[in-house]
């Protein structure tokens, strides 16, 4: 692990500490004080991770492949289950292997969301993280543009431009009030003329009338079908993850009306409801993408789940014994 991998893992893994003291001494309570393996056993630990906003289904499914991995192993004793628990949480928040495909493509990204939640902030730490990415993907020299169509808040653009100039990327913008798919149109044109990989599109986090945000967003994608047919589209949800359930409800309705490739996590940073992250990715079958800490530039990432799942349990990257950071003990 690079010394920027582990410097986010360790402000992740603090950032969980309130998660992690509000789930995992919890089900470490549970694992030590039962005395054998039985349905009792079984409901307190599922009645713990639900608490932890781990949500129902995704721990039903879960305690599902926990039961049938102890049986497999042929466990006696509870204290010896609690290893089995983190990888069947591993792998129920895998969702694919094609999460940043687009890197590797000119690509379209919609950023949408409520506002409050991060979106602005995060379109501009994710084109600072594609630029500075630019050798490590298939096309060289990676250029990112932003354009700013969420012209209904106030100094929105204002504050769009301020994270452009820190992540070093061009920007078009459009004044307060504007058409937002005009903004597109003269974003996608501009991209195509400067020859950008990734257009990075901020848009209005208004949720109160879907029929318009839908219209609006289907304005913006008749605009990119035309003047871009070629490029790769995503649609991102920035969700906040300090709201726990009222995000995974957030992100079920915006599904309402946008085809959701991928979620941005952000403010995991002293959050009691890390657990959500689970409920999220495993639920709606959408990978989160990018996972944010703190409020630098450089404080969101690319999400990985065992790197996530290791903060929240505190197992050391330096622990894993396996490639996939499966054969830990904790």
């Amino acid at each position: 692990m690079s010394e920027e991998k582990k410097g986010f893992f360790s402000r992740l893994k603090e950032g969980l500490t309130k998660t992690r003291d509000n789930i995992v001494s919890g089900i470490d309570a549970v694992f030590h004080g039962a005395s054998e393996i039985d349905d009792d056993f079984y409901e307190e630990l599922e009645e713990m991770l639900i608490m932890g906003d781990v949500g129902v289904n995704a721990t039903t499914d879960i305690m599902e492949r926990m039961k049938t991995a102890v049986k497999e192993k042929h466990l006696k004793h509870p204290s010896e289950c609690k290893q089995l628990l983190v990888e069947s949480i591993k792998e129920q928040m895998r969702v694919g292997e094609t999460a940043y495909d687009f890197e590797k493509k000119q690509s379209v990204i919609f950023i949408i969301g409520v506002n409050g939640v991060g979106k602005t902030t995060s379109v501009g730490k994710m084109a600072s993280l594609l630029k500075g990415e630019g050798k490590k993907v298939m096309m060289a020299g990676r250029k990112v543009l932003i354009a700013a169509a969420d012209t209904f808040r106030a100094a929105a653009g204002d504050q769009l431009a301020e994270w452009a100039h820190r992540a070093g990327v061009d920007m078009i913008g459009g004044t307060d009030g504007a058409d937002p798919a005009s903004v597109i149109y003269d974003a996608v044109n501009a991209a195509k003329a400067r020859n950008v990989d990734v257009l990075i599109c901020d848009t209005a986090g208004r949720l109160h009338n879907k029929k318009n945000l839908m219209e609006e967003l289907k304005k913006m994608n008749r605009i990119i079908d035309r003047e871009f047919p070629d490029a790769h589209r995503e649609n991102l949800i920035v969700l906040d993850g300090t709201t726990g359930q009222n995000a995974l409800a957030q992100a079920r309705e915006f599904g309402e009306v946008a085809n959701l490739t991928g979620i941005i996590l952000t403010k995991m940073d002293g959050t009691a409801k890390g657990g959500i992250a689970v409920a999220i990715q495993s639920e709606l079958n959408v990978p989160v993408k990018y996972i944010g800490v703190g409020e630098t530039i450089e404080d969101l990432q690319k999400f990985d789940v065992d790197e996530f799942v290791n903060a929240l349990f505190d197992v050391k990257p330096e622990e894993e014994t396996s490639d996939e950071g499966q054969g830990t003990e904790v």
